[in-house]
């Protein structure tokens, strides 16, 4: 058997620094940056996944949006018959544009991206906020009601 001589070797002789192992702060903070990097890693992966999350209910969303309004366009247009008869062709014409505008509105929404509607309401809003305040409480008050409307006919 060969002798073996085995000596002691030192942190530092090793290639290790002193503040590495002799400073106690210094453990607290490379925990703390691994911490903060991985609150950094998760934050970005659950906020892309969020915003992919976002995206898709927004695009269902004007999906939606879109078939509603090409369903009130064409009830608006099947009315235009009947208002043809009761009140005269006149307010049926008045009938038929409406359903028209609807129409193009709905068109203009679906060859829209989700981002340039987006843009478009962030750009109104700076050029009438008063009226994007106005709209706003109006649509609360109008999804209140009918959230209410359901409560109230789940408890009859």
């Amino acid at each position: 058997m060969a002798d073996t001589d085995f000596t002691t070797v030192s942190a530092t002789d090793a290639g290790a620094t002193t503040t590495d192992a002799a400073d106690p702060a210094a453990a607290p903070a490379s925990t703390t940056e691994q911490a903060k990097q991985t609150v950094k890693d998760y934050s970005s992966k659950y906020g892309a996944q969020a915003t992919d999350r976002i995206r898709t209910f927004a695009d269902t969303g004007k999906e939606r949006a879109v078939g509603g309004l090409d369903q009130l366009s064409q009830l608006i247009n099947d009315a235009a018959g009947q208002v043809d008869d009761k009140l005269g062709a006149q307010y049926g014409d008045y009938a038929r544009t409406a359903a028209g505008t609807v129409s193009g509105f709905a068109e203009q929404l679906k060859a829209k991206d989700v981002e340039e509607l987006l843009d478009e309401a962030r750009e109104f809003v700076r050029k009438s906020p008063g009226v994007a305040v106005g709209v706003a409480a109006a649509l609360g008050f109008a999804l209140a009601r009918l959230v209410q409307s359901g409560i109230d006919s789940n408890k009859a």
